[in-house]
């Protein structure tokens, strides 16, 4: 006997899981629901099957192929328009015109005794028989009455409350005799329960129903789509369950990484090559999906995950359903009901109210708060670049297809036959991203000089020596799972924003440059870098004094690319040094705000026990530095600036220092004593550098560990900031605590708001409109400067949902006080 498993429908109810697949296709404990039907009809030795499809018919099609993979032979009947339920099993007549078959739903679950079934319709010699089966709630279904012999004595389709006279219903599950077929007329839509059956009773054909026994849910709402997962979970319906049963009901397919501090709490299901980290917690009626991330600190109950998801830290999913390759990222809240189609972006801190549908690509902006369905609007990302070009997630947000169709934008962006200078840090993700990067670039016609792994500084100063511009992917500071696609221009430097915006333009449209077969780019690897950038640095940055200071400094490369320029720097600088963590590891690509501070305190008791005149300690990619006086305390990196630039003023006596306007005002009086200007730049790093660049310019730096040595480059650069350093220290007479101790106190706190796009704008009128006839700077942002000298700063982020706020006053509780008041503004504003 054949059956037809009938996969035509469009499942409307169940939008937006339908959206982009259709029913069939929706996963049941990770395994597709019309799957789980062939694998039933499999085991009753219903192998030939003709599979009816008309709704995104190619996707069932190609998931499914010719069924060799179950062991079965799956043929398809394809309808051009929608033929109901008797039209599209007539649509597949001619594979069913021999023998009697079975119909059966390819979206409703069930583990009915299939055999018993037949075997009841070839006892009774019926033309059609009905399989039936009891439900509490009868409304949605066709209830069927049967006599005492089994035959049909009348259909009624979903009936209202009035109506109701059994709560035996038709399950949508048939065996039947091909004579069936002359009473349903070819190429219009015919229904058995409406049009068919009636008629056969009506002419005394042997129409019979079978009570069946056993599970079945007719997975047609989003409230039933659950309870399916659950009834799978609990055992109640008789289905296989891919992977191990490690404890009561706690199933975890193969390959799948869970790591024991995770909290998981039965029954659950766990998909392969899903990875579980510790702190999360998963518990009852959760199904995971495959290649399923779910981070630290991450909270799951009731909810249904599909394929490839992200579940951000701290995140929490509760009776939802999500579906594939979307994203949740930190700290976004789903509530119960609530479905989120494919691929969409959830943003952090957002808030999904229950039973909302987000329709499939639609972005759900950081912080928003959302309580109707998104199904029209989408956004699609304002920006690509953040503060340190292009990040993300790696293999959530960054991808090897995101990076080679960036690489492509900036190609197309310069000319044929130019020269891009690409680099990374030691992760094996960047080092994978660079190799799409570098094909995507000779691909557009761009050489390319491959500098492996370097110091970010060493790669800024070679792409400034010939190259168009220059590409350096590391991980993102202090994110380890994020990673930094960072471009530049021929100067080394951060594209600046009309740049930004080109390629922005050019990646949105996906106008991408392709090279003819001869034009494809050549790739090369420069010889003697670390002896070039050394040469550079030492022929340009003042170094008298140092041999004969006998000064002794502690240095830590942080296991980072640092430590590649330190060996043949600090021999031709003649200091007496002492060099920790100069070995790379790879696991360890960038640090945490805390291993930053341990290694800071392990420093300080090196330097405070051997006597050194102070210490320092590079971030892993050479860019920053941090500071250890010779007592062995830290110097913060807001007042290593002030140290730094108290040493440099104090020095040249003249000239400007460029600092971004959220630095303490305590700097210009720094500046002031030693006849020494500020020039205050935005907060981007692209402005730095300008005023950095020019020729007055002496120092300049953002208070985070960057500093600019202008007389060597414009950019921040740790080992430069360092060689200049060790030449201030050996041609002054004081110590850094010395100087340290001498500056005032800054009182500058900082606080970030959650803001939506729609009201950024709004929020920075309201500003202006709340200064009153206080003095404004909009250098960059808005800066309120109170008469007494307090100052307030409001800056909506450019690549986030963020509004930050600045504020400094004599004392931090001034300063608290100024943040509680102009947060209140901002906040009012953005409601």
């Amino acid at each position: 006997m054949k059956a037809v498993v009938m996969a035509g429908g469009e499942g409307t109810r169940l939008r937006p899981m339908t959206s982009s697949m259709p029913k069939p296709l929706l996963p049941v404990a990770n395994r597709p629901i019309m799957e789980h039907v062939l694998r039933l009809l499999k085991k009753h030795g219903l192998n030939e099957t003709v599979v009816t499809v008309q709704f995104l018919a190619s996707l069932v099609k190609n998931y499914f192929g010719d069924g060799e993979e179950l062991g079965m032979e799956l043929t398809y009947a394809n309808e051009e328009k929608p033929l109901g339920t008797a039209g599209s099993v007539k649509n597949a007549e001619d594979a069913l015109k021999d023998d009697a078959f079975l119909v059966i739903s390819g979206d409703a679950l069930t583990d009915f005794d299939l055999t018993e079934l037949i075997n009841f319709h070839k006892e009774k010699g019926a033309l059609v028989t009905v399989c039936l089966t009891r439900v509490p709630n009868p409304l949605e279904f066709g209830i069927t009455i049967v006599d005492e012999e089994g035959k049909v004595e009348r259909f009624l389709e979903k009936p209202t409350w009035g109506q109701v006279f059994s709560d035996t219903v038709n399950t949508g599950i048939y065996v039947m005799e091909p004579e069936v077929f002359d009473y349903v007329d070819p190429d219009v839509p015919v229904d058995w329960s409406g049009d068919v059956f009636p008629q056969l009773m009506k002419e005394g054909k042997p129409v019979y129903g079978y009570i069946a026994e056993g599970y079945w849910e007719d997975v047609g709402t989003h409230e039933s789509y659950v309870k399916a997962q659950a009834d799978v979970l609990e055992g109640k319906v008789d289905v296989d369950i891919d992977g191990f049963e490690i404890s009561p009901g706690v199933w975890v397919a193969e390959g799948a990484e869970v790591h024991p501090d995770a909290v998981l709490r039965g029954p659950l299901y766990i998909g392969d090559y899903a990875k579980v980290e510790a702190g999360a917690e998963i518990r009852e009626h959760s199904v995971i999906g495959s290649n399923v991330v779910v981070k630290s600190g991450a909270f799951l109950h009731k909810a249904v995950v599909a394929d490839n998801v992200y579940v951000g830290q701290q995140s929490n999913l509760r009776g939802c359903v999500v579906g594939k390759n979307t994203d949740i990222m930190r700290a976004a809240r789903i509530e119960d009901g609530a479905v989120i189609g494919d691929e969409c972006l959830i943003g952090e801190e957002s808030i999904i109210q229950g039973n909302v549908r987000v329709y499939p690509f639609k972005t759900v902006e950081a912080g928003a708060f959302v309580n109707t369905s998104v199904i029209w609007e989408s956004r699609g990302q304002a920006h690509l670049f953040g503060a340190r070009g292009v990040t993300g997630i790696l293999n959530v947000e960054i991808t090897p297809e995101l990076a080679v169709r960036l690489a492509g934008a900036y190609a197309t962006t310069l000319k044929k036959g130019t020269t891009v200078t690409t680099a990374r840090d030691h992760s094996r993700g960047a080092r994978a991203l660079k190799r799409a990067v570098i094909s995507a670039l000779q691909a557009s016609a761009i050489d390319v000089r491959d500098l492996e792994n370097v110091p970010l500084p060493v790669a800024r100063q070679q792409t400034a020596r010939g190259s168009s511009g220059g590409i350096m992917i590391r991980t993102s500071p202090g994110v380890p799972d994020s990673v930094d696609i960072m471009f530049f221009d021929a100067k080394g430097a951060d594209l600046s924003q009309g740049s930004q915006r080109k390629l922005d333009r050019v990646f949105a449209r996906q106008e991408y440059r392709r090279a003819f077969p001869g034009e494809i780019g050549d790739l090369h690897f420069p010889s003697s870098v670390y002896d070039s950038y050394t040469g550079s640095l030492l022929r340009n940055v003042d170094t008298t004094g140092i041999a004969e200071s006998g000064l002794k400094v502690v240095v830590d490369a942080s296991n980072g690319s640092a430590g590649l320029v330190l060996p043949s720097l600090l021999g031709k600088l003649g200091v007496d040094s002492l060099t920790i963590n100069p070995g790379l590891d790879e696991s360890r690509p960038t640090e945490t705000a805390e291993i930053r501070r341990k290694g800071l305190e392990r420093l300080g008791e090196i330097v405070a026990s051997s006597g050194a005149a102070f210490g320092v300690r590079f971030d892993p990619v050479g860019e920053r530095l941090s500071l250890v006086d010779e007592k062995g305390s830290i110097i913060e990196d807001d007042r290593a600036l002030l140290v730094m630039l108290d040493l440099v003023a104090a020095e040249r006596r003249s000239g400007r220092v460029a600092l971004p306007v959220t630095t303490t005002r305590i700097a210009e009086q720094v500046a002031a004593y030693h006849g020494t200007q500020v020039e205050w730049t935005t907060t981007s790093p692209d402005d730095l550098t300008r005023v950095g660049g020019e020729e007055e310019t002496i120092f300049g730096g953002d208070g985070m560990g960057g500093f600019i040595v202008p007389e060597f480059s414009s950019v921040y650069d740790g080992t430069a900031a360092f060689v200049r350093l060790i030449g201030l220290v050996a041609r002054t007479q004081l110590t850094l605590s010395q100087i340290d101790a001498r500056i005032p106190r800054a009182h500058v706190l900082k606080r970030d708001l959650a803001t939506p796009w729609a009201v950024k704008g709004l929020v920075m009128r309201s500003v202006v409109e709340a200064a009153g006839d206080r003095s404004v700077d909009t250098t960059d942002g808005v800066r309120v400067v109170e008469s007494d000298g307090r100052w307030v700063m409001v800056l909506p982020d450019p690549a986030e949902a963020v509004t930050h706020l600045w504020a400094e006053g004599p004392d931090d509780a001034s300063a608290q006080a100024l943040l509680d008041e102009w947060s209140a503004v901002v906040d009012s504003a953005g409601r």
